[in-house]
């Protein structure tokens, strides 16, 4: 008979599903405050286990657990969960990403309206018995101009409220589609950068990652219109804090909301005392809408799991079926760095994209191959991606992708061909494996070819003119850069072809532009794929867990 314990304090209306569960055979307990060998032990009870922010599942508390089938979290953000350990150890983690969408979408928007009349400050003056109506001048939001940073659900929530008020939306995220953003009403950027000096209030929607750590510093805030207001209902350490103060002291902006901080709980920073800073401690899900609608989602979520193996909104990946697994691995290999490869051949966003499968691979498994297309592709930009959510990340966004299959072979026995649509051009790449897991381009931007998909590709476009390659060479050897492999595509003599250089060495911004001053080239750019041989945690992890797993497989779909 499966179970369920609860980890922290779940809404009555989650609690009341679980209750309702009895008729499915599913027991539950409520444990909270757990943590150490306390919570160690309580899950090694348990089949299921539910969370919100408030207990921390380590690795350590994974350990030696042989019974733990899935973990939901009951909200959107999962630090507080080891997915690594989970999905080694073939324990799938799911989380509630629409749940708290509105109500943080709304808190985001009321931190907006607070920073625009002093709300916060008035009321603190007028409970002191001041009435200091001129102290207190604000802005109008009508006419302003807000800049959106990611552009997930609540980032797209975020922008139609904002046009109910009448603001102009700025907005940048690199897999939201135009036409999605034309339907919303946001003029899309290509970069952050290029959108700050034009925008009088930024509010930023995406995880924290080693991209956007950090994302506006000293030297963003050098160039954002004097007197921007700046908000933050997304994960702390998105905005410099430092530079925030120093921001606030120079008067370089004109206010800022926070209700995340770089380091939770946080009591103390030398942001409360500024004038023109608004702050909440972490409320953005804190509503009773929101907490209801995550715990219904959640138990639903490990109801469904426990009942019929059904997984949806994974944020590791559960052990692929060793059937399905079978067959595909180095396909999924393969399509994973199409997808890497695409991403970085174009900065703007992508408007749709197909995938044709020609040969024995049209006969196995496409749909997985698909989604680690689908999750290569937006690897760099959103956190947590795998083959169970990406295609769902990709719609979310607008994003079309098309599979189509036919099994009469081509030049090789398989090829995984992919067209990426972004803005008026067509990027194109067709790969296959060479053995069993030996992956290959074969095809690039239209051109036949043949190079490593592995490690520091140079890729260039260039006239079909003796010298080019000599050219190439010669500014690579004088930088110190080592060249591995080299390949070049054409489609006919003295017109246009491409040339891809495997390199030992990322080449430097200098050396790219010498690259680019050679005479005959046209374009030129740098790609960063993984080593050989080295496979995404989704994959690497599913592929173990197949092998060693003591609970069986779990489809992922």
């Amino acid at each position: 008979m499966p179970s369920i314990i609860v980890l922290d304090t779940l809404s009555p209306d989650g609690l009341a599903l679980l209750d309702a569960a009895a008729d499915a055979g599913i027991t539950y307990e409520i444990v909270t405050g757990l943590s150490g060998a306390g919570l160690r032990e309580a899950l090694a009870r348990h089949d299921g286990a539910i969370c919100r922010s408030g207990v921390k599942i380590t690795a350590d508390a994974l350990a030696g657990n042989h019974r733990l089938k899935a973990i939901v979290r009951a909200g959107v953000g999962t630090d507080n969960i080891d997915k690594e350990a989970a999905t080694r150890q073939g324990i799938v983690v799911m989380n509630t990403p629409a749940g708290n969408t509105l109500s943080t979408a709304e808190h985001a928007f009321a931190l907006i309206l607070g920073l625009s009349r002093n709300i916060a400050a008035a009321d603190a003056s007028l409970r002191n018995h001041k009435w200091d109506r001129n102290k207190f001048m604000g802005v109008q939001l009508a006419g302003k101009t807000l800049g959106i940073v990611g552009l997930g659900r609540i980032g797209q929530a975020l922008a139609q409220r904002a046009r109910a008020f009448d603001m102009r939306i700025m907005g940048f995220d690199p897999f939201l589609a135009p036409d999605r953003a034309a339907e919303l009403g946001i003029e899309l950027v290509d970069s952050v950068r290029g959108m700050l000096p034009h925008i009088d209030y930024l509010s930023v929607h995406t995880p924290l990652t080693e991209e956007t750590r950090h994302l506006i510093g000293m030297a963003e805030l050098e160039i954002l219109k004097p007197g921007v207001r700046l908000v933050n209902c997304a994960r702390g350490g998105i905005y410099d804090e430092a530079a925030l103060v120093e921001g606030l002291k120079r008067g370089l902006i004109g206010g800022v909301a926070l209700d995340v901080f770089e380091k939770e709980p946080c009591t103390d920073s030398p942001l409360f005392g500024m004038p023109g800073v608004l702050v909440t401690p972490h409320l953005g899900a804190s509503t009773e809408e929101a907490q209801s609608q995550v715990a219904v989602e959640g138990v639903g979520l490990l109801v469904d799991f426990l009942t019929s193996g059904a997984v949806r909104h994974a944020v590791n990946s559960s052990a692929i079926d060793p059937a399905a697994l079978e067959g595909v691995r180095g396909f999924l290999d393969l399509a994973w760095r199409l997808g890497l490869l695409l991403s970085q051949l174009d900065s703007g966003p992508p408007r749709s994209c197909s995938i044709a499968y020609r040969g024995e691979i049209a006969t196995r498994n496409t749909r997985l191959v698909t989604a680690a297309f689908a999750a290569g592709l937006l690897e760099s930009a959103l956190e947590d991606v795998n083959v169970v959510n990406a295609e769902m990340l990709l719609r979310d966004r607008g994003i079309d992708l098309v599979e189509q299959s036919r099994t009469d072979p081509g030049a090789f026995s398989s090829v995984v061909a992919v067209d990426l649509v972004a803005g008026d051009r067509v990027h194109r790449a067709a790969g296959t494996l060479f053995g069993h897991s030996m992956p290959r381009i074969v095809q690039l931007e239209g051109h036949r070819l043949e190079a490593y998909l592995d490690g520091i590709l140079l890729v260039f476009t260039h006239q079909d003119v003796p010298g080019i390659i000599g050219r190439v060479g010669t500014v690579c050897g004088s930088m110190g850069i080592n060249i591995a492999q080299m390949t070049v595509g054409r489609s006919t003599p003295g017109g246009d072809a491409i040339g891809v250089l495997n390199l030992d060495q990322e080449p430097s911004a200098d050396a790219l532009a010498a690259v680019l001053a050679c005479p005959g080239i046209r374009s030129a750019q740098v790609v960063r794929l993984p080593p050989a041989g080295q496979l995404p945690a989704w994959l690497a992890t599913s592929s173990a867990a197949s092998r060693t797993s003591r609970r069986g497989p779990v489809a992922a779909g």
